[in-house]
């Protein structure tokens, strides 16, 4: 592994300022990713900052707004969260897939989302949920969706200085649900083959759905929306029909390539098996 400096900040302003400095100056989360990433040369860095020191990245709570994240917290910890076990599920779906029991306890939400993974497994999750990314810089702060903050495979809109203090996903409705699910070739610590998060509000009276939300990973240069899925589904009454014409619709957003661990075809058929799937779970959790 390279040289690189090391620090480990205790307070956000202090970790800002080491982000301003000259030099690659890289985040470590739960250092998964990183490590591997500099050992095998594909990031570099003249410095490394240990972000889960800092008190605003460690957050975890249910308010008011909805439910706020910190960087650095825990993948366990989320998953385990009562509020995102009871609300968002598909955040708990996701957020307990990442590698082993070790990896997930070391290893934040936050880092899975600016690793910039296409397959990285809680960013359908949280792009269903709507979720707002908070970025800070020595400069000030900014608020963008997070569906805005991947500009390709391992790439963020982050610019120099700045760092992911804490993502917001916004309260969801009233009859409402969300689920993840992927495809892998093992039965656990594998990369998603393809994978999908959607989530339903229903209208109680008539079973009309009067939201819709569904992402994908791994079947794009980025984690994307499925809107044409979205668009055939709100309006109207929510039948196996309609699930399966939802489903053949994400297929649209699908652009895969063929690698090692399928083709591209077999991960369109993917999406287009999960999405269904994903949708039945999420009526079903809105039925009891």
């Amino acid at each position: 592994m390279p040289s690189f400096e090391f620090a480990q900040p205790t307070s956000l302003e202090e970790a800002l300022q080491l982000f301003a400095a000259p030099g690659e100056v890289r985040a470590l989360v739960g250092g998964t990713d990183i490590v591997d990433q500099l050992k095998t040369g594909r990031r570099n860095a003249d410095m490394v900052v240990d972000v889960k020191r800092i008190p605003e990245l460690q957050r975890l709570e249910s308010t008011d707004d909805g439910l706020h994240i910190g960087a650095a917290r825990s993948c366990t910890d989320v998953g385990e969260f009562p509020a995102v076990r009871s609300t968002y599920r598909a955040l708990a779906d996701s957020a307990l897939l990442i590698g082993s029991w070790q990896i997930q306890n070391r290893a934040g939400v936050g880092g899975n989302v600016c690793n910039a993974a296409p397959s990285g497994d809680t960013i359908p999750a949280l792009l269903s949920h709507e979720a707002r990314a908070v970025i800070a810089s020595a400069s000030g702060r900014r608020e963008i969706a997070l569906s805005d903050f991947f500009a390709g495979p391992g790439q963020t809109v982050l610019q120099k200085g700045e760092i992911l203090v804490e993502l917001i996903l916004p309260s969801p409705p009233a009859n409402s649900a969300s689920s993840y699910l992927r495809f892998i070739p093992r039965n656990e610590m594998d990369i998603a083959v393809a994978g999908v998060g959607s989530f339903l509000q229903l209208d109680p009276a008539n079973n009309t759905v009067k939201k819709a939300r569904i992402a994908l990973a791994s079947v794009a240069p980025t984690p994307v929306r499925a809107r044409a899925a979205e668009e055939a589904l709100e309006g109207n009454v929510l039948t196996d029909d309609l699930i399966a014409t939802a489903a053949s619709a994400a297929v649209e957003a699908a652009t895969p390539i063929t690698d090692v661990r399928g083709s591209a075809e077999y991960r369109r058929e993917l999406v287009r098996v999960l999405t269904g799937r994903t949708l039945g779970i999420c009526r079903d959790r809105i039925n009891g």
